[in-house]
């Protein structure tokens, strides 16, 4: 069983952490207004479940209703407001998919890498590879 078959069984169980599925207009919309183009681990994430939990809370456009209602839009913009000037380029050019609890945005790039920024610091850390790597480690534990 992959990973988003697991998934699928998980949010049957626990359906306030799935949301809608996105559409392609609100994916191009959102790649439009943010300049960006969405990795396609995250675009097939956000098709199936929308904002969902995956080990972190994921946002999209339409997240589960125990995710908060706060869109990739949302986040990235606020985050680009906040921090636009002392941020790299690397993260001026990627999208804001989530946080820690703490402030500190998680972060990811076309590549799909997904990095936390600290913002008491200003220093950014790597955590995952991939969308596909964070789903397998977090959801190993909690599955």
């Amino acid at each position: 069983m992959d990973v988003f078959e697991k998934l699928e069984e998980f949010y049957k169980q626990h359906s306030g952490l799935k949301g809608q599925p996105a559409t392609e207009e609100q994916i191009h919309e959102a790649e439009k207004i943010l300049d960006v183009q969405f990795n396609k681990q995250y675009i097939h994430f956000i098709k199936q479940f929308g904002g969902a939990f995956g080990g972190i809370s994921i946002h999209a456009f339409n997240n589960g209703s125990l995710i908060g209602k706060a869109t990739v839009i949302d986040l990235t913009l606020k985050f680009r407001k906040i921090y636009g000037e002392t941020i790299s380029k690397e993260l001026s050019e990627s999208y804001v998919v989530s946080d820690d609890g703490s402030g500190n945005p998680i972060l990811m790039d076309t590549a799909g890498k997904i990095t936390i920024y600290y913002h008491d610091s200003g220093e950014s850390e790597l955590l995952y590879d991939s969308l596909q790597e964070l789903l397998t480690l977090t959801m190993q534990k909690i599955i």
